[in-house]
């Protein structure tokens, strides 16, 4: 059985978006591995905790901790070396609609640092067979039905390995049936040791997938959710 580390931990925190409070004094802790859902009505703050946890937000009050990088201390100029070990998988997909998928991740790989010509397209190769997306390399994403263009945005998050993926509604656009096969991704994903923290408003999903720890933003709080056995 493999140690569980502590990846996230926020004490204390109080975020802020637009000098308005979202969260006061909560504090939260995430080991490694788990699968963990962030639930709560629109306007709760799941975004703004994600959007802190990248460091997009910055952290005024109390101390927070993500992997190695403190984001009560941490500088703009550090901020890309976070990114770079974290995973992004957003609602609205976020792809670059005027290149092709090949293009759009070797934009990612260079930004951070890959050179090498034959490693980026071994490394594209590979992201796309994990995701299921084998051979649309050079198609355009507006050529892929939703599904299609979320699964190369959560391969996209996997291009550098990435320690943990943050999900912010990322079946929120997608019909029942393709909702549930990019959960069937991530939960394979974590099956492979990945942890991810997804924020979501469907709870049919989180009812059909079960999780480490489901999370509710209310009240300016986060507050675990006890699971039916």
């Amino acid at each position: 059985m493999k140690t569980q580390k502590t990846i996230i931990s926020l004490d204390k925190a109080s975020i802020y978006q637009g000098g308005i409070p979202i969260f006061k004094n909560i504090t939260l802790n995430i080991e490694s591995g788990n699968f963990i859902f962030l639930i709560g009505k629109t306007g709760s703050g799941k975004t703004s905790l994600i959007r802190t946890l990248y460091g997009d937000l910055p952290l005024l009050k109390g101390k927070g901790r993500v992997l190695a990088h403190q984001l009560h201390l941490i500088k703009q100029k550090e901020i890309p070396f976070l990114r770079r070990k974290i995973g992004f998988v957003f609602q609205d997909f976020k792809l670059l609609f005027d290149r092709n998928i090949s293009d759009n991740f070797k934009f990612v790989l260079r930004a951070t640092g890959w050179k090498d010509k034959q490693l980026i397209n071994n490394r594209i190769d590979e992201i796309l067979k994990k995701v299921g997306m084998q051979g649309v390399n050079y198609k355009y994403p507006y050529e892929l039905s939703g599904g299609e263009q979320q699964r190369i945005a959560i391969g996209r998050a996997l291009l550098n390995n990435p320690s943990i993926i943050l999900a912010d509604e990322p079946t929120g656009n997608l019909d029942p049936d393709t909702s549930d096969e990019i959960m069937k991704l991530f939960s394979s994903l974590n099956k492979k040791g990945l942890s991810i923290l997804m924020a979501t408003h469907n709870y049919h999903l989180i009812s059909k997938y079960p999780s480490y720890k489901i999370l509710r933003c209310e009240d300016s709080k986060i507050f675990e959710v006890l699971q039916k056995k």
